[in-house]
């Protein structure tokens, strides 16, 4: 192709970590402008969508390959490292007075995955070979709770790969695109509550009570608490994979979907301790950073030339997430829930732990913990919500 490098420019991991963490950096610097074109352009933009759309135009134009043992590191050790830190700042008990609006509007969203996927593919099934009812499991395992449960159900399903590159693209294209269009509607969320008759002092008192907690026990990030956030998040994440590669693996639970599991009960468990106290130093700013590279890397692996050549995936992926989006809609309805519910409890499912937190500090700065928390519970009921997925799909397949 005439716009695309013959050869991949950078191929050394180091390199692409360098190259995408000078993106991440620019991104985020341009973002904090005072030019007011800029502060425009970033309001309708938010640097969170270019973190993931500019490493996929460099994989797009061959300047970076969509694989890479960088990837897998990322994957392995830097997203327990973030999801750790970010944990430390959890206030369960405040969690959860926000009530069973939350986990109800998540579970809407769980049942708009698991049968937006059977539906989109009876539509498509006529486009698409016969063996595509895998990828759509594999799009399920992604789509409620995150890339430990896709890869989990690839390796249940064994998803060939000629299915899967697509699969990728329309889950990273479509997937966070529609992370892009919640982060838009925050600055409607007031709008929406008051059109929806939704109460939402409960979440401003809690998101005041926190964030106040936070102003009052900031304090300047110092070499030596710096140290000890970067060596409890490494630490304890690289025990806890070594110790999940140990463990049994099965087509529901893999090591990475282990990690998930026992990283987030850690940094719970450490939320109740004295070790919350380096919260205060920027535990979670740090755990951002990580999961910042994480976006980056997981936008790199996705090439748009598949788009052009697999438009029906990309189809059935867009009908498969109108659906969701419809019932949770719906849903948010019923209950005169506020927007605020719909963002954190879909993605908590699309999203799960990489990108829920993140939406939910768009909405109400405080309570990015209640979206990681959502995308943990997406960890633990998104494979076994795959699996049902997965098995629909399947009939669909041999029906049609």
């Amino acid at each position: 192709m005439w716009w695309r490098f013959d050869t991949i420019l950078i191929q050394e991991p180091m390199a692409i970590f360098s190259y995408l963490a000078a993106l991440v950096g620019l991104v985020f610097i341009l973002g904090e402008s005072k030019n007011p074109f800029l502060q425009k352009f970033f309001h309708y933009a938010p640097p969170l969508i270019w973190t993931y759309f500019l490493p996929m135009l460099s994989t797009t134009f061959g300047i970076i390959p969509d694989q890479s043992s960088l990837y897998d590191f990322t994957s392995a050790y830097i997203l327990p490292v973030g999801l750790l830190l970010l944990l430390l700042s959890a206030n369960v008990p405040a969690t959860l007075k926000l009530g069973p609006k939350a986990i109800t509007m998540f579970l809407a969203g769980t049942l708009g995955v698991v049968i937006g996927g059977p539906i989109a593919l009876a539509i498509f099934q006529p486009f698409l070979p016969e063996d595509a009812w895998t990828g759509v499991a594999a799009l399920a395992g992604s789509w409620i709770g995150g890339s430990a449960n896709m890869a989990a159900m690839i390796e249940a399903t064994g998803t060939p790969k000629e299915i899967l590159s697509p699969i990728i693209v329309v889950d990273t294209v479509v997937g966070y695109s529609w992370m892009g269009i919640m982060i838009a509607l925050a600055g409607f969320q007031h709008k929406f509550d008051k059109w929806n008759k939704a109460d939402n002092s409960i979440i401003r008192k809690v998101n005041e009570d926190m964030g106040e907690l936070q102003r009052k026990n900031s304090k300047p990030i110092e070499v030596p608490y710096l140290a000890a956030i970067i060596g409890l998040g490494f630490g304890v994440a690289y025990v806890v994979r070594k110790f999940s590669e140990t463990l049994p693996v099965t087509n529901v639970l893999s090591a990475g979907t282990w990690t998930i599991m026992i990283i987030s009960a850690v940094g719970i468990i450490f939320s109740f301790t004295k070790i919350r106290t380096l919260e205060n130093y920027g535990a979670s700013k740090i755990g951002y950073a990580g999961i910042y590279l994480l976006l980056a890397t997981i936008g790199a692996k996705a090439d748009l030339a598949y788009v052009w050549d697999s438009p029906q995936y990309v189809a059935m992926g867009i009908v498969w997430l109108a659906i969701h989006v419809i019932i949770i809609f719906l849903v948010a309805r019923l209950l005169r829930a506020p927007l605020f519910f719909v963002a954190v409890g879909s993605q908590g499912n699309i999203g799960g732990t990489s990108s829920a937190p993140v939406v939910a500090s768009v909405f109400q700065p405080s309570l990015a913990p209640v979206g990681l928390l959502m995308g943990i519970l997406g960890n633990v009921v998104g494979t076994y919500a795959a699996v049902a997925c997965a098995w629909m799909a399947e009939w669909v397949s041999r029906t049609l």
